[in-house]
């Protein structure tokens, strides 16, 4: 039998006595959030660095490095020495060679919301300068991809307030939940797609619909007399049985496996009485069980 390596004795002793410290690399789309990403994470006590050029990502966290706080680093295209193999060779011998947790965080956003943000802000994207804008979005979105494929987790900040962006970064990187699995319920209406950052999605149509009552029509799923119509559907009762039945099995082998955040997506036609109501009374049901529940109406925030 041989001797274990140095570093592999010191990650051992480590993670006797404690977990080891997080690395979180945050890239992604060019205007999808990453400057915002890294001030969430340096509000949850992170330490920050931002473009930092590859060749001293090594030296930033070496095999002999103890880090007093957890580390945030933003690497996009506009990095020096950029590239998606280099990245992935630095992420993969920070792995091997030094004890801590590294995760990497890719966040993206469609087309559309990309040109609108760079629009609005009237900021040159950095590879559109000899080219139209959506050209420049597309030809990034290319390259990125292997990056995207290698991540641990994507956020799509397309349609995130910054509210709802911040708590999703609290939820998956505090430090206090870090162990603790966050689940995220969000109503949504099917015209206007699904959420794209949903784990499991429960359709909610085939319920009696409050739209077609003149009186309930104006009022949402959290209105008293919306949750007693809904609920007074004889297929109400043997649907939330089932759905919850379905759930509490699942919760503690998603947490026994490591995921910190899952999303669960209730839908309906427009995403105003129906799923809401469903998702209120989701959301409520998870917290009696002891679950960390974060909750989000998509079509309703777009009107307050």
């Amino acid at each position: 039998m041989t001797d274990a390596p140095a570093s592999q004795n010191k990650m051992s002793q480590t993670s006797a006595h404690a977990a080891p410290a997080r690395v979180v690399i945050v890239t992604g789309m060019s205007g999808a959030g990453r400057t915002s990403a890294l001030k969430a994470l340096e509000d949850l006590g992170y330490e920050a660095v931002d473009n930092l050029p590859l060749s001293l990502f090594a030296q930033l966290v070496r095999p002999d490095a103890i880090l007093e706080r957890p580390l945030a680093v933003g690497i996009d295209i506009r990095t020096r020495d950029f590239g998606v193999n280099d990245i992935d060779a630095a992420i993969a011998r920070m792995i091997l060679e030094t004890p801590v947790d590294v995760k990497l965080l890719f966040l993206d956003a469609d087309d559309d919301a990309l040109a609108r943000r760079f629009t609005e802000t009237r900021r040159r994207h950095p590879l559109a300068t000899d080219r139209p804008l959506i050209d420049g979005i597309q030809h990034e979105r290319a390259l990125l991809a292997p990056l995207k494929l290698r991540a641990d987790l994507v956020i799509d900040s397309s349609r995130l307030a910054i509210g709802e962006f911040r708590h999703l970064m609290e939820a998956q990187f505090g430090l206090e939940s870090r162990h603790r699995l966050v689940l995220f319920v969000t109503s949504f209406s099917y015209r206007q797609g699904l959420p794209r950052e949903a784990d499991l999605v429960f359709d909610a149509r085939f319920l009696i619909n409050p739209h077609y009552v003149p009186e309930l029509k104006p009022l949402t799923g959290r209105d008293a007399q919306v949750a007693a119509y809904v609920a007074a559907d004889p297929s109400f009762d043997d649907y939330f049985s089932r759905l919850t039945g379905l759930l509490a099995p699942l919760l503690p082998r998603f947490a026994a496996e490591g995921k910190s955040y899952l999303t669960i997506a209730i839908g309906c036609t427009g995403g105003r009485h129906r799923s809401v109501f469903v998702a209120e009374r989701l959301a409520d049901w998870l917290s009696q069980q002891g679950q960390a529940v974060e909750l989000r109406h998509r079509e309703l925030s777009s009107l307050t």
